[in-house]
């Protein structure tokens, strides 16, 4: 998640067992990006050797693969100096990052909002596709998960992970049952102690509904989900701005920046309530998954509306 996911979420994250992730780019520099490489395995090594029966889970970079990204090619040169073990590439065709993870026996998946983008992604030869469905925070699409992950299995029998207002074990659960291996969860992150979002930003995604989201174009030029919270503050009124804007800051008087003051999110803040530390969200995650998979489907969702 671009300026929330820094080293001591992803280190948290892994040290909780489950895979942290962060966008390259939230480095400043390639130089930054190359110290914090070094950080995290050395973080993660030294958890795994003081926790022999807790080994951390593997960390990730997610590669913004687009032409024009001028960090992409340095960038991807620090990838395979580290042997950066999962890597994840988005707004862009993966080939040249699969040949060079595959060279050192990474991993790599591929960031899909449709059918015909994992198609694309599945003859690139990369090892998983990420299905970011409707309702997912940042460039999500706007196609049903039920769609477009049954639409998917129909071609594709690898691992599939499932992104779009996931937050807790029920929920995974369900992904499973639609055909999907893993899930992606982005927005739940956003509210916890280890996250670099500011707190106002945490804040927001608490109070939050669905009802407070606006899917656009007009600020990335990509379609995306944003808190309408955090463009009301700025003055921001997406309907003044063409559609596919460029460049929002040169369409209109605000100085706010995009992403850094006008924020993104998913369909996950309707049920986000808290900002815990990640090690006691992703226990009650598992737990919430303990329980949804003893009880049948009726008796999970009453529980589930019961709790909430």
């Amino acid at each position: 998640m671009f300026l929330v996911s820094f080293p001591p979420l992803v280190t948290a994250q892994c040290k909780a067992g489950i895979v942290g992730t962060f966008p390259h780019v939230n480095a400043r520099t390639s130089e930054q990006f190359d110290q914090w490489l070094t950080d995290i395995k050395n973080s993660l090594a030294a958890h795994s050797a003081s926790h022999p029966s807790a080994t951390a889970a593997p960390y990730g970079v997610n590669l913004i693969v687009h032409r024009t990204n001028a960090r992409f090619e340095p960038d991807l040169a620090l990838v395979v100096k580290h042997q950066v073990p999962f890597v994840i590439t988005c707004l862009g065709h993966p080939g040249k990052v699969v040949e060079a993870v595959h060279a050192y026996g990474g991993t790599v998946f591929c960031d899909v909002t449709s059918a015909a983008h994992a198609r694309k992604s599945v003859d690139a030869g990369v090892d998983g596709l990420i299905c970011v469905g409707a309702g997912a925070g940042g460039h999500a699409s706007n196609q049903s998960a039920f769609s477009l992950v049954r639409e998917i299995r129909e071609f594709w029998d690898g691992c599939l992970v499932l992104g779009g207002g996931i937050n807790d074990g029920h929920q995974i659960r369900a992904a499973e049952a639609l055909g999907a291996d893993l899930v992606y969860m982005g927005t739940r992150f956003i509210a916890t102690q280890e996250s670099n979002a500011q707190q106002e930003f945490k804040q927001m995604v608490i109070d939050s509904d669905v009802s407070d989201l606006i899917y656009t174009d007009r600020l990335s030029g990509v379609h995306a989900n944003f808190l309408k919270p955090s463009l009301d503050k700025w003055g921001v009124d997406v309907s003044t701005l063409p559609p596919k804007a460029p460049d929002m800051s040169s369409l209109t008087d605000t100085t706010a920046k995009l992403w850094k003051d006008l924020w993104s999110a998913g369909q996950g803040v309707a049920t986000i309530h808290d900002a815990p530390a990640v090690a006691a969200l992703v226990s009650r995650i598992a737990d919430e998954y303990d329980k949804a998979c003893r009880l049948g489907p009726s008796q999970a969702l009453r529980r589930s509306s019961t709790a909430a």
